[in-house]
């Protein structure tokens, strides 16, 4: 069984060809008020990253990997960061491209790195913030177990508005559904 494949989609460290669809998600600017990044990645800066980076959560504290379609086309990103060894928990962090939404990647996505945060980094708990309004992304993450755990009030700026955040977190070590 390989934990990063799925029926829809697999699961994938990084590759310098990677670099121009990393580009387009992280300078989409419909895509920052979902996320902190607030200024444009150069081709230069994202090459260094996919070059640097070992796809080892243990090693960078972090871990971003390729969400593929099977018959091998990127439709998105999946990260685990703000690891945290010492709590056994990670922030989690999906975008998938517009053209694939609602085709039901991102939450096969979620399911695989699920699995692989019990079985391989032993993880006791994933997390997410979410936009208030998001609820599609809210839905996405309720359907693969996450509940709702707080609202932060006015946690988010989108350079006009100030939004609430809903903080998501999913238990591992109760998910024996998953595997």
């Amino acid at each position: 069984m390989n934990l990063l494949r799925g029926k829809k989609v697999r699961l994938r460290a990084l590759e310098p060809e990677d670099v121009e669809f990393l580009y387009s998600i992280e300078n989409d600017t419909a895509m920052w008020d979902v996320g902190c990044t607030s200024t444009p990645y150069s081709r230069f800066a994202l090459n260094s990253y996919v070059m640097g980076n070992t796809a080892d959560i243990f090693a960078d504290k972090q871990m971003r990997l390729m969400i593929e379609n099977l018959e091998g086309v990127a439709v998105g990103l999946i990260d685990l960061f703000h690891f945290d060894p010492k709590n056994q928990r990670a922030e989690i962090g999906i975008a998938v491209a517009a053209k694939y939404r609602n085709q039901g990647y991102a939450g096969e996505a979620i399911s695989l790195i699920q699995k692989y945060c019990k079985k391989v980094a032993h993880l006791h708990q994933l997390y997410a913030w979410v936009d208030a309004e998001n609820l599609q992304s809210i839905s996405m993450f309720r359907k693969a177990g996450f509940d709702e755990c707080a609202t932060l009030k006015e946690w988010l700026y989108d350079g006009q508005n100030y939004r609430d955040a809903v903080l998501l977190n999913f238990f591992l070590k109760k998910a024996d559904f998953i595997l």
